[in-house]
């Protein structure tokens, strides 16, 4: 076991924790409406804020999305830390994953893909967190449509690399899990995204339920890579790097180089799910010498 195994349960428990303060504080302050109430007005008379209260009379304006929540400050400030330090530990677990399938040796497509997709579902959560959407609204839904489509890509190429790497009968269980989870996130986008459009108050405050269902079930995803990361070590970025340096050099494995090379670096690889007394790659003085 791993220092790394904190990170994804560090996202999960960070984000999800951050955003329902964000939505708390917003309720508190007037700023949108609170999720159980589902009475709107076309419009509303000034009424005398009473604090620690919510707002009994609400309007379209006052659906409690996500950006919404945190369209204004105070809430605006820690939304956009959330947003920013959210991104970035989703590019950290992206990379490690990426490296730990290829330490698998399941160099494909399907694992670069998930890479690009994790890495462009963090930029759009930087657009979503640093432009709120009452402010520079077409900038805020760009990030968001970018953020939402990436993140769900990516959920599902985890499951299908799950499903590849996967040995003993808890990784096949972790990846049912996450395809449930997978289907959840699916589900809830299209919802919300239908739901949206319309200009019907009811389906507008489904459409926010949809949201935040969604957002917490791709934070809940990215928790269960604490189950692979405890096997992570500083072998698992090297072979990363290992990786791009030959791509980049042009080096050309024969069939046999490559057999001898995919033997090695699988052998004492083991699954989380296996014994926990093992190692990740035989390296030898020699082989720490070159590197």
């Amino acid at each position: 076991m791993t220092a790394w195994i904190v990170l994804p349960v560090s996202l999960s428990a960070f984000s999800i924790t951050g955003i329902w303060i964000v939505y708390a504080m917003a309720v508190m302050n007037h700023h949108v409406c609170p999720v159980e109430n589902w009475s709107y007005n076309v419009t509303c008379t000034e009424e005398l804020p009473r604090p620690g209260f919510p707002k009994t009379c609400c309007t379209i304006q006052d659906i409690p999305l996500i950006s919404k929540c945190g369209s204004f400050p105070p809430e605006s400030c820690l939304f956009s830390l959330i947003g920013n330090v959210g991104a970035f530990m989703v590019v950290m677990v992206c990379l490690l994953r990426y490296a730990q399938v290829i330490e698998h040796s399941h160099r494909c497509w399907v694992n670069t893909s998930a890479l690009v997709s994790g890495c462009t579902n963090a930029v759009g959560l930087v657009m979503v967190g640093n432009f709120q959407v009452d402010h520079a609204k077409s900038l805020h839904y760009v990030g968001a449509g970018v953020a939402f489509p990436a993140g769900l890509l990516f959920v599902c190429l985890q499951c299908v690399l799950t499903y590849r790497v996967a040995v003993t009968a808890l990784d096949y269980w972790m990846a049912h899990f996450r395809v449930a989870l997978a289907l959840g996130a699916m589900i809830s986008l299209v919802l919300s995204g239908i739901f949206f459009i319309h200009e019907s108050f009811v389906l507008q405050h489904v459409a926010a339920i949809c949201e935040w269902v969604f957002t917490v079930d791709i934070l809940v995803f990215y928790g269960t890579f604490t189950y692979e990361f405890g096997t992570v070590t500083s072998e698992t970025m090297m072979t990363c790097l290992q990786q791009s340096h030959h791509l980049g050099s042009g080096v050309i494995i024969g069939p046999r180089a490559r057999g001898s090379t995919m033997g090695s670096a699988t052998k004492g690889l083991k699954s989380p799910g296996g014994s926990s007394t093992s190692t990740h790659l035989n390296c030898n003085p020699e082989s720490i010498a070159m590197l």
